[in-house]
């Protein structure tokens, strides 16, 4: 940063959801940007505040995914491409995914989450309300986030550590039923063998393309479904997956434009319902970075966030 004459000052954070405090207090600030350095939970507590202020958001990735980095055209593991692109990159405004649901119980390492003014007031009573700027998911994959935040694999990074957890949940994974609903389209009941991600952008994972040609500078985001897969067949997607060549495997996994979506428990009479979600609890991650668990309820706003990204992102 000195050598690229750029002036700092250095905000460290301290533990989850600090990013979100250090960063909303700069929201009237005369800083010209408001730079995550880490992964993709950090650039999420970052952008979740200094959303929809005057703001814009700078990142340095060196996380294990750097997806939203990857996403808005930084370059990955090349530091100094990243700050000249801070001082001579493009500016950009992203939609973002308000979500509100039950706050993740806490785990004898984690902590349930806390609630921050600056994300926006709950619906409901004991709820949370975070925004999401890459993808939100539940199931497999938000099993795979739990793992990584209880530490399991933690002498491996990047893709591979996701990799490795993948197919560790998959080995453990117990169905579930539960009840979603996608924008006004009647609601229906599924077997949470497999996954969903709603998707602001391509990739997630450290690079898996789970929603090809996705950008997150539309309209709207996009509702990645795919119900009812056998153990085997989670394992065998992996690798399509990865390539973004997943979408209409074995007729149960699809994509579609989204703006909003529900996921609820069944009570015992096999109804959706809202007054308690599911048991074991079905996480739901955003970002990387579990959150929440059911009921929730996901939906897509335009213009939220400032970015400072590449002259040429992917996709657009």
């Amino acid at each position: 940063m000195d050598s690229a004459d750029i002036q700092t000052d250095i905000f460290l954070t301290e533990g989850t959801g600090h990013a979100i405090e250090i960063s909303s207090g700069l929201r009237d600030s005369d800083y010209d940007l408001v730079v995550a350095v880490g992964g993709d939970g950090t650039v999420h507590e970052v952008a979740n505040g200094i959303r929809e202020s005057p703001m814009r958001m700078g990142i340095i990735p060196m996380g294990n995914g750097d997806d939203f980095a990857r996403a808005i055209g930084i370059p990955l593991k090349d530091i100094e491409g990243a700050v000249r692109i801070l001082k001579e990159g493009s500016d950009y405004t992203v939609g973002g995914i308000r979500v509100e649901g039950l706050k993740a119980p806490e785990h004898h390492s984690i902590q349930s989450p806390k609630h921050y003014t600056v994300t926006g007031e709950p619906t409901k009573d004991g709820n949370l309300v975070r925004w999401s700027f890459l993808e939100c998911d539940g199931g497999v994959t938000s099993s795979i986030n739990r793992m990584k935040e209880e530490g399991h694999f933690s002498w491996i990074s990047g893709q591979k550590k996701y990799t490795f957890l993948a197919i560790k949940a998959i080995l453990g994974w117990k169905s579930q039923m539960a009840w979603i609903r996608v924008d006004d389209q009647p609601g229906r009941k599924v077997d949470l063998t497999g996954l969903f991600a709603m998707m602001q952008a391509e990739t997630f994972g450290g690079g898996y393309r789970v929603a090809p040609g996705m950008h997150p500078f539309g309209d709207k985001a996009c509702i990645m479904l795919g119900f009812g897969l056998s153990k085997t067949q989670m394992l065998r997607v992996m690798g399509p997956l990865e390539k973004g060549r997943h979408v209409g495997r074995w007729g149960k996994i699809s994509m579609d434009a989204c703006r909003k979506f529900e996921v609820m428990a069944l009570d015992s009479d096999g109804n959706p319902t809202e007054d308690r979600g599911h048991d074991p609890p079905l996480f739901i991650s955003l970002d990387g970075e579990i959150s929440m668990t059911t009921p929730v309820r996901f939906e897509f706003h335009e213009n939220q966030l400032k970015v400072r990204g590449g002259p040429k992102p992917p996709n657009i």
